[in-house]
This record gives C-alpha cells, structure tokens and sequence, in this order.
C-alpha cells in the first residue's frame, strides 16, 4: 500500500478528512487535516485534533517502517487549498483563487481567477469572476488547475461594535 494511501486510511478512520499531503526535504511528513462536510459543523481543527492523529500516524508509521524524520499534522487554514472534486462541491457559494495549468481560450490568455464557486455539473468546474465586460463564467475539469485556494475571509471589526 502507497503511504498516502496509508495516511488516508488512518485519518479517515479518526473521522476526519485528508485534505493534503506532501513528502518535503529532510523527511519531513506535513498531513493537512479537516473535518468532513458531515460534520463540518464541528468547527476548526484544533491543536488538540492534530495531537491525536500525530500520535495515531507515528505508530502507524513506524509499525508500517516508513523512514521519515519529522511529522506535521496542521489544519488546511483560512485559505484551504481546494484538491479534490468533492471540495468543489463542499463549497460552491465561496469566494477562491483558481490558477490553471494552461491559458484557457476566450479567456484573454488568463491562468489565474478569482471569483465565487458554482456547484460542479458533472466533471466541470464553475467559477463566476468578474471578465472586462462583466461577470462571467469560466467552466474548467481538475485536470485543468494547478493550484486552488479558499480567499479567507476575516472580520476585524471588534465584537462589541
């Protein structure tokens, strides 16, 4: 079994979600983590939340003898890459920063878009952004982008205002 499918397996099982993966330099593991749309009303992956699968991962690893040095365990952040079809879905309604791979035709030789996410229609991807001659659509697969993110939103405004 592939290590990210080992990773996958064990998070999953913890009942949260994948949301990223990668292998840095010097053995470094970093694991991006979320709750899944089922219970995303839990809220934000806490500290707490990264300890536990930090200590789960660790035994799996070393019961599996993956060689690594350092393991990261860390919540998506504000500005959540977006990997997976189903996260197109999860959230169609926000804003995001879209970067594809090519220039897309009719799209004045553009790779990079923001806008608000439209819900999936099929395999294509929607994004509304704002084009010279207003709003427009720009329909992609996930084979078309290199990079996706959630926009943060932040409010900074005082709570007693």
């Amino acid at each position: 079994m592939r290590l990210l499918e080992l990773i996958e397996k064990t998070i999953v099982g913890m009942g949260y979600e994948l949301v990223d993966f990668e292998q840095a330099a010097r053995g470094l593991l970093r694991v991006y983590i979320d709750f899944p749309p089922e219970d995303a009303d839990k809220g934000s992956i806490t500290v707490e939340d990264c300890e536990k699968v930090s200590h789960q991962l660790s035994h799996m690893l070393t019961v599996e003898n993956v060689n690594y040095d350092r393991l990261e365990i860390s919540s998506p952040g504000l500005d959540r890459p977006l990997k997976k079809h189903a996260d197109y879905v999860r959230f169609a309604g926000q804003e995001a920063v879209v970067k594809l791979r090519m220039p897309m035709p009719g799209a004045a030789n553009r790779k990079s878009f923001q806008g608000i996410l439209h819900a999936p229609e099929g395999d294509t991807l929607k994004l509304e952004f704002e084009g010279k001659d207003g709003p427009a659509m720009l329909d992609f697969t996930l084979a078309d982008v290199d990079k996706a993110r959630l926009v943060p939103k932040v409010d900074f405004r005082s709570r007693k205002a």
